[in-house]
């Protein structure tokens, strides 16, 4: 697959066998507490659910939160996610690999 990065995360993608695009949030640690990692999960899930999932080609996605992500806001993830989606493919015709 190929990879996009921004300060606050770090995405993955590949064409999906399936007839429909998917996406995974992947949130480590870092030694935070499981309630900052579920904030940062949930801002992460609904974020993917409103920039990706719209324009998104057949693929799929795996967003990894880096240790900066923890002490950013959510219109900081939005940006970044927005960096993010203007690279992903956004139809069958481009290229996923």
């Amino acid at each position: 697959g190929k990879r996009v990065r921004t300060a606050q995360l770090e995405v993955r993608y590949l064409a999906s066998p399936l007839p429909h695009a998917r996406i995974g949030v992947i949130v480590p640690r870092y030694g935070h507490t499981a309630v900052s990692r579920n904030l940062v999960k949930r801002r992460l899930r609904d974020l993917a659910r409103r920039e990706l999932l719209p324009t998104l080609a057949v693929c799929d996605v795996v967003i990894r939160a880096s240790p900066s992500a923890y002490a950013a806001s959510f219109d900081v993830l939005r940006t970044a996610l927005q960096k993010v989606a203007a690279q992903l493919p956004r139809s069958a015709s481009e290229e996923v690999q």
